[in-house]
């Protein structure tokens, strides 16, 4: 299927690895021009081999820190004068927080700027030329809203949900979409060395809680990207679409 996106311009962040990765390559596939960040310019090229090695267009690879405001507008702007300006922003970086209850205010403020302030920051920043343009998409990676424990990253993905809302209404009568896709148990290095670090203890969160039988890919997630930024999806906007394999919804 083609998605019409061919010659689009497009900023993903966390496009290292994981679903950030998948999403850059699910859209050079489409014809989509990148300009992809994250911290690691190293493996942020392992990303761009895998795009050229298909035969597509080199991306512009950009590193930066989201953590800092200052470095989020610098990507904002590098971006912009790379591709001349940026029709597809697809927030892919963020991070699990799991959350002690005396954590100090630092912790939470790392947590909320790489989770929420950064996402915002890129899509205000961007929001104007894509206004102008009448034409522009905007997605948010989230997560859960049912923990089963203290996470500041998921508060964040929650404000991230509410915000992206409440902009997408604001922006809709300018051609402009704004959707949250949360992933469920994807296979990243996240998900596999962190939250399931052995096959024993992925099995049995499969047996119990994904009627599919498997962790997803990151292709599986990036598809739903792919399409929501897409000419097909611009009656779609201000949702949170699961991608999770039908796990359950109280699953943690």
């Amino acid at each position: 299927m083609d998605l019409n996106i061919n010659g689009r311009r497009a900023l993903v962040t966390g496009a290292s690895t994981g679903i950030g990765a998948g999403v850059a390559i699910a859209l050079a596939r489409e014809g989509v021009l990148l300009a992809l960040s994250a911290q690691s310019m190293e493996a942020l090229s392992k990303t761009a081999t895998a795009i050229e090695a298909e035969g597509f267009e080199k991306p512009t690879l950009i590193p930066a820190s989201l953590t800092d405001a200052a470095d989020t507008i610098r990507l904002s702007q590098e971006a912009t004068n790379a591709l001349g300006h940026i029709d597809i922003l697809a927030n892919c970086a963020g991070g699990s927080r799991p959350t002690p209850l005396d954590a100090d205010e630092a912790f939470w403020a790392e947590a909320f700027d790489l989770n929420f302030h950064a996402p915002r920051r890129l899509t205000h920043a961007l929001l104007p030329t894509m206004q102008s343009n009448q034409w522009g998409r905007i997605i948010n990676i989230s997560g859960s809203m049912e923990p089963r424990s203290l996470n500041a990253a998921i508060a964040a993905k929650g404000a991230l949900h509410l915000w992206s809302k409440g902009v997408s209404c604001d922006v809709a009568k300018d051609g402009v979409t704004i959707n949250c896709v949360a992933p469920g148990r994807i296979n990243s290095p996240q998900i596999l060395e962190k939250l399931y670090p052995d096959e024993a203890s992925r099995q049995n969160f499969i047996e119990g809680n994904i009627p599919t039988g498997a962790f997803g890919d990151p292709e599986d997630l990036a598809c739903m990207v792919a399409f929501l930024c897409s000419p097909q999806a611009h009656y779609i906007t201000g949702t949170v679409i699961p991608v999770n394999g039908g796990m359950h919804y109280f699953a943690h």
